[in-house]
């Protein structure tokens, strides 16, 4: 027993040693490729095409995608810079995907920049790529241990559910002389569990507080009377208003509608949550409309950007009705779409800034009802088969479903809240 437990300590602090030596020589003063690379707008556009190459995929079909080395160069550095100062430059060679990385680091006393080496290579029966070189600096490490340090590092961090959102629907990746081909598959339980993963909260003092404005706002509801988002929002957005500055208002306000989606869409959340006992007593549906699924597509979509971005929640939305659109959906509808579409406004105002945020605040604690926030989507189009859809709008980037697309857009923009700057 003795003996297994050195081995077990021995081979801990080789884990720990060989970690810092990945920081030692990593980190540097001088970046391993420029940061020079300025990405044009015609980049951006083409960046964000490819990322959203499978939103048009039809649900519960296997589907492909072929990137081209420039393709992947372009994505690739296109993600790395919405989080820092970054630059990677990716190759193809005899079946390998190598790539060189150089990211800025915040400062600190050891260098300014971090910079990795690695390969990917399909081996032998395997449909997904493996390390098969890794460099830190001008340190290598075996392929093996630098692929347990990173899956180490990724399950027992934060970065453990995006990564197996990014990879679940992956089913192979083919690397060839000049492309790589992915084959995926995506579905609507897909969608909804990436829609949770990204909204699901921590429970934090200031979440709790919020958390329970909500069980004394149900205690006190008459159950006479629908139960409105509105009555939600606008209490919990007065407590954000107290208890916010500039310096935290964005922080409050996501908190506010994570809070209200963790009790607005609970029964999708709930696998996702902590390992709490569910709320006890009463529990009201919230809506939007006369419609529970319209405060559930709002809330979910505002919480959702508040989580990651705009272009995020407004894909998610677009494949959610898509997905409704096959057999055994509710349709297609541009009702949810719209809700969606709202909640993403909702969502950019308040945390675009400390000064949209504030002024959001005060805007929620003077609303009448939920038309402040969410017109009317009623008259529009829903329950739409596939090939319904596909006889009256084609696809999401047809004229006929842009025009109404940016219709809805323009109902949107014309509440007085959304014009918040």
């Amino acid at each position: 027993m003795k003996i297994l437990l050195r081995i077990f300590l021995l081979l801990l602090c080789a884990l720990i040693l060989l970690c810092v030596m990945l920081v030692i020589f990593g980190v540097s003063d001088t970046p391993e490729i420029e940061l020079s690379w300025s990405l044009t707008r015609d980049d951006i556009i083409r960046a964000k095409k490819i990322l959203h190459e499978g939103a048009e995929s039809k649900p519960d079909e296997i589907a492909i995608i072929e990137l081209s080395h420039a393709d992947l160069n372009l994505a690739a550095n296109y993600l790395l810079n919405r989080y820092s100062k970054s630059a990677v430059q990716i190759s193809l060679k005899k079946n390998k995907l190598k790539f060189v990385v150089t990211t800025t680091l915040p400062e600190n006393r050891l260098g300014k920049y971090l910079n990795i080496t690695f390969r990917l290579g399909n081996e032998e029966g395997e449909s997904l790529p493996t390390i098969t070189k890794f460099k830190a600096g001008s340190l290598l490490i075996p392929a093996k241990i630098a692929g347990i340090i990173i899956n180490a590092i990724i399950q027992h961090s934060s970065l453990n559910n995006y990564f197996i959102l990014a990879t679940s629907p992956i089913r192979g990746v083919k690397i060839e002389s000049d492309k790589i081909i992915i084959s995926y598959f995506s579905n609507l339980e897909t969608l909804i569990h990436t829609r949770n993963v990204l909204t699901r909260t921590d429970n934090s003092p200031a979440l709790k507080i919020y958390q329970q404005k909500i069980a004394d706002i149900i205690a006190h509801h008459d159950p006479a009377w629908r139960l409105s988002l509105a009555d939600l929002l606008k209490p919990l957005f007065e407590i954000a208003y107290q208890r916010s500055t500039l310096d935290n208002a964005i922080d409050e306000n996501r908190l506010v509608i994570m809070s209200v989606n963790d009790y607005v869409n609970k029964k999708e959340t709930k696998p996702f949550l902590s390992s709490e006992k569910p709320p006890q007593g009463k529990q009201y549906v919230a809506f939007l409309y006369k419609r529970s699924d319209l405060a559930q597509h709002f809330i979910g979509s505002a919480a959702l950007t508040t989580s990651v971005d705009d272009e995020v929640a407004k894909v998610v939305g677009e494949e959610k009705e898509l997905s409704d659109a096959q057999e055994g959906g509710s349709g297609f509808s541009f009702i949810d779409l719209a809700a969606d579409k709202a909640g993403t406004r909702f969502g950019e105002i308040a945390t675009a800034s400390p000064e949209s945020a504030r002024q959001l605040q005060l805007a929620m604690t003077k609303i009448k009802d939920y038309t402040d926030f969410m017109p009317n989507p009623t008259d529009l189009p829903e329950k739409m088969n596939a090939a319904d859809f596909k006889n009256r709008y084609g696809s999401i980037n047809s004229k006929a479903y842009q025009e109404l697309s940016n219709k809805i857009d323009a109902r949107i923009e014309k509440i007085p809240l959304y014009k918040v700057n």
